[in-house]
């Protein structure tokens, strides 16, 4: 009895199986074409910009980086943090999350190659990707981010490659966990010179906080976090990952902590900047009342919502946790566009010189009435660039489940 039992069961296991790579592959060939497209009309929308100018876009000489560079904070958060969810447990030699470690490093490859896409583009043109080398000024923040970005892709290539390795066999314990603590080092040190490129400009009161840096990096463990356990929600729910419940609360878990621990930093900083009262209540103003009210209370309140779903455990269903995850993420952007928004909604020029819808969005008036609302909205164009973008990490990552073996080895 027992033996038809087993024979009987490992009949139905290749069936399985088969079914959950017809419907995986079936799905991702969609998922593939649909990112495709989308990165195709993001990159003749990119032309367009090429052929008109950045005049096209909504940022001026006042308001000089916009959706893209947030774009760039919010993918790079994205990215780090996934490698840093992949290479903990392997630096430590600590449990891990059920064998989503390859998918988390190629969630990180896909956001990293997205946050790169955001900087050329917003370069406004590709050639002068080349001037950033050819004319290196290595005593600038912006430098040091350019080299860093690049040996953090391709330490996450190398990462990835070497888990693939020792799957079979080829690369030992000892130099996988070696490469771990490597990636785990620039994953912290990539978001940490981020967030120096915006912390040391002395002249913008919100960015001027040496919180910024353990600021981001905790935003990008929040993200990173979620953005893994959406994924491994899905790869499961596609059969493309057979994933035990307690590790997505175990991620839940953690998801909740750094969410928590992000408040505790933005509580601090707004503290500080608003008591007693000086030139730093102008940014609690501007956050609580003014014209980024609506970004500050939607990502306290998504964040909140994070929590209770993540610390609850008659909440920690499959579900909530997706949705949990989404509203960590949104959250987190609605930061970034906070930071990138608000370091040049507070103007830092007395005698700006003659306003003119080449200097300031909203020139029309005195300099008062263009910063009485937001110095800076996307323009159509941007948006249509940015979902190209978008659309590219998407096919990067489609493409790295379908081409590569990125399931947990047997």
């Amino acid at each position: 009895m027992t033996e038809n039992v087993a024979a009987a069961t490992a009949a139905s296991a290749p069936s399985r199986s088969a079914s959950y790579a017809r419907a995986g592959g079936k799905g991702l060939t969609i998922g593939i074409v649909i990112a495709a497209a989308v990165t195709v009309v993001g990159i003749a929308l990119w032309v367009m910009q090429l052929s008109g100018g950045l005049v096209q876009t909504g940022m001026r000489n006042l308001d000089s980086w916009g959706l893209y560079i947030t774009g760039f904070m919010f993918f790079v958060g994205l990215s780090a943090g996934g490698l840093i969810i992949s290479s903990v447990p392997k630096a430590f030699g600590v449990s891990g999350f059920g064998g989503i470690s390859k998918v988390a490093v190629m969630t990180s490859i896909a956001c990293t190659v997205a946050a790169i896409a955001f900087v050329v583009i917003d370069l406004g043109q590709p050639l002068r990707v080349w001037e950033l080398f050819s004319s290196s000024n290595f005593s600038s923040p912006l430098m040091w981010d350019i080299i860093v970005l690049f040996v953090y892709l391709i330490l996450s290539v190398v990462y990835l490659w070497a888990q693939i390795r020792a799957d079979s066999g080829a690369v030992s314990t000892k130099a996988l966990r070696v490469v771990s603590v490597m990636a785990l080092v620039c994953a912290v040190m990539v978001h940490s010179v981020t967030a120096w490129v915006f912390s040391l400009q002395i002249a913008h009161e919100f960015w001027y906080t040496a919180l910024l840096g353990p600021w981001f990096v905790v935003s990008a463990l929040v993200c990173g976090t979620a953005l893994v356990m959406i994924a491994a929600a899905a790869l499961r729910a596609a059969g493309y990952l057979q994933l035990d419940e307690k590790y997505l609360v175990k991620m839940a878990k953690l998801l909740g902590v750094f969410i928590c621990v992000d408040l505790y930093f933005f509580g601090c900083d707004l503290l500080t900047s608003g008591f007693p009262a000086g030139e730093g209540a102008a940014v609690v103003d501007m956050l609580v009342s003014g014209p980024l009210s609506t970004f500050f209370w939607a990502q306290i309140v998504l964040s909140v919502v994070t929590a209770v779903v993540c610390f609850v455990p008659g909440l920690r269903t499959t579900p909530l946790l997706i949705v949990a995850s989404a509203c960590a993420i949104v959250a987190i952007f609605l930061k970034r566009v906070q930071i990138l928004v608000g370091g040049f909604q507070l103007p830092n020029l007395d005698l700006a010189g003659p306003l003119t819808s080449l200097t300031i969005t909203n020139w029309n008036g005195t300099m008062a009435s263009a910063y009485s609302g937001m110095v800076y909205f996307p323009t159509s164009i941007e948006f249509g660039i940015a979902l190209g973008v978008i659309g590219l990490g998407f096919l990067i990552f489609l493409l790295g489940l379908k081409l590569l073996p990125l399931k947990p080895a047997e």
